[in-house]
């Protein structure tokens, strides 16, 4: 059934993106496989008419025969290219959907999942084979068509061989429990393989290279990667020996079955009850049947893992389904939030006892948080590690949706809301922001798409972020390449990277929220004092629009409006510096250690 389903999607696939390479291919492969038992057919005439010293006859077996095997080069040659054209669309549409797949969905909770991450590697490292089994596909189908008229042409010749096509339902049966053993395999050590290419571009990689040298961690790196990848190869080598076991049997079976047969179509003609040219036909064929087999088997193996993958894909499909907004159109409630958004927030943000749990986690990482945001505010989030801001901020941004509880934006459930028209109103420096290593002006430009090659929009955002130092630094500005992953760009360092992705942030004019993640954390108090004072007073003057600070430094965070403090997942404190430092709770505790450490 998975073979069939494998069989079905790739063709399928190969008539959207090209429908007239394939049929061509096909028909070409439909030929060429005909043509292998019509020249054994050729053979035994040639044979006969040579025996019997008909010169004519046997001229034109010697035509027939040569025609059939020219044809069979000419033709293989030309359907491989038409394939591999196919093949090669097919695999721009699949890594597309399986981007699609992944980044589709409105939020990033699935990702967080394992089994989803597990899909993801497994189809990723067998899509350009999966591809390439459509050539396997036609294979298969000439493969059939072959076997068949080399069956008829055997049991014309001696019917003992039209019985012995028996003999592959055992081959094909134990090739399939063979592949399904692998697979197996594979499937159980794909969260260990995933683990081992960590580990290993942790050890290649330039970044983590420094850190792994000073620190005297490379060799213990280096040891767990070789362990996991020695684990997954030995589960792998495993499977694989047991698989051959299983073919040898399959094979050895039909060897067996084939083998007696040929023995007792040469007693047959050593005792003159059959012809040379007959017996020539039969050992022609019988060794093409030999060859037909053996392709078959591979072709099964390989479309089945072609098969497996085609699982994998309707796995992730169904995910992406699973986690899938409904249209605007889908009901009146939604379509009405989606036209109650507007450029401008009146009323604010509202958490209402939100709480969040990550996926296979038995904690929730934030718990009953309740509070509003009042519009043209600043707010500032005050934890430890791991209180839950970045968890927060991802939540604000809709990147999450809440286990339990809302999130209100004027009124309106953030839910409910069209989310890719509510994420154009937002912009984010992570703590954790991308380095995008393509020319300077493309790494600040992705910040806005729509305005990307768009010069003056560009500049004027480098302007903002006050990047004048990196744009000298770069040779060629705007134009010249930053990082040295895909070109000899300019190395920057990690204030310069965070300056562009402050730069890349501020690609997004006027947006309701705006979200400083540690937006400075390699540069001085002062710079990240200053890059606040501005960013927060121009988000109230403009639009309304709320900005949310996490930083550690607390002469910043007495700025805010508003200050927000999580411990462990829950709201704690929340109101203004006077307020809190007036409660003597935690906010204050720690705002007087920080400023005791200042002042010594």
């Amino acid at each position: 059934m998975r073979i069939f389903l494998a069989v079905r999607f790739l063709f399928a696939l190969g008539l959207r993106v090209d429908a007239v390479r394939l049929l061509r291919a096909t028909a070409l492969a439909v030929a060429l496989y005909a043509a292998a038992p019509l020249a054994a057919l050729a053979l035994r005439g040639l044979t006969d008419d040579v025996l019997a010293h008909r010169a004519g006859a046997a001229l034109i077996a010697v035509v027939l025969a040569a025609v059939a095997l020219v044809a069979q080069i000419m033709l293989g040659h030309f359907c491989h290219l038409d394939l591999v054209r196919v093949s090669d669309a097919q695999e721009m549409r699949l890594r597309g959907e399986l981007t699609d797949l992944v980044n589709g969905p409105p939020r990033i909770d699935h990702l967080d999942r394992s089994e989803v991450a597990d899909t993801v590697d497994l189809v990723r490292d067998n899509l350009l084979a999966t591809t390439r089994s459509l050539e396997a596909v036609l294979q298969l189908a000439g493969l059939l068509v072959q076997m068949t008229v080399t069956i008829v042409l055997l049991g014309l010749a001696s019917p003992l061989f039209a019985i012995l096509p028996l003999c592959t339902v055992i081959s094909v049966l134990l090739e399939r429990t063979a592949q399904s053993t692998v697979e197996n395999a594979r499937e159980r050590t794909a969260e260990r393989l995933r683990l081992a290419k960590h580990l290993l571009e942790l050890a290649t990689s330039t970044g983590p290279v420094r850190e792994l040298r000073l620190f005297g961690a490379e060799d213990e790196i280096l040891h767990r990667q070789r362990a996991a990848w020695d684990e997954v190869t030995t589960a792998m080598w495993r499977a694989h020996l047991k698989a051959a076991v299983y073919r040898a049997l399959g094979q050895g079976f039909f060897v067996l079955g084939y083998g007696g047969a040929v023995v007792l179509e040469l007693y047959g003609a050593l005792r003159g009850q059959a012809s040379v040219g007959d017996l020539v036909l039969v050992i022609t064929l019988a060794v093409q049947v030999s060859v037909q087999v053996s392709g078959a088997l591979g072709v099964l193996s390989q479309l089945q893992v072609a098969g497996r993958t085609t699982d994998r894909i309707g796995q992730l499909r169904a995910v992406a389904s699973a986690t899938a907004e409904p249209s605007a159109g889908a009901g009146t409630a939604y379509a009405a939030n989606v036209d109650g958004l507007s450029s401008r927030l009146t009323h604010g943000i509202t958490l209402e006892d939100v709480s969040f749990t990550y996926p296979g986690a038995e904690r929730p990482v934030l718990s009953g948080v309740s509070m509003h945001i009042p519009a043209g505010s600043t707010l500032a989030l005050v934890g430890e590690n791991g209180a839950g801001k970045s968890t927060l901020v991802k939540l604000l941004c809709g990147l999450y949706r809440p286990t339990s509880g809302r999130v209100l934006v004027d009124g309106h459930d953030l839910a409910g809301l069209d989310p890719t028209r509510w994420r154009s109103y937002v912009a984010a420096l992570f703590q954790d922001f991308h380095h995008i290593e393509l020319t300077l002006g493309e790494s600040i430009g992705h910040g806005d798409i729509a305005r990307a090659s768009d010069t003056e929009a560009v500049t004027a955002a480098a302007g903002r972020a006050r990047a004048d130092r990196v744009l000298r630094t770069v040779p060629g500005g705007l134009n010249g390449y930053v990082g040295h992953s895909y070109a000899d760009g300019t190395e920057l360092s990690g204030g310069q990277w965070q300056t562009v992705a402050l730069a890349r942030t501020l690609m997004r004019q006027h947006p309701l929220l705006l979200i400083l993640d540690e937006p400075a954390a390699a540069l001085d108090p002062s710079a990240e004092h200053d890059l606040f004072e501005r960013y927060a007073s121009s988000a109230r003057r403009e639009n309304d629009g709320i900005t949310v600070l996490i930083s550690h430094r607390f002469s910043t965070v007495a700025m805010a409006d508003l200050i927000a403090v999580l411990d462990h997942g829950q709201l704690t404190e929340y109101g203004t510096h006077h307020e809190l430092m007036t409660a003597r709770g935690l906010y204050a505790e720690l705002f007087t250690l920080q400023a005791r450490a200042y002042g010594s």
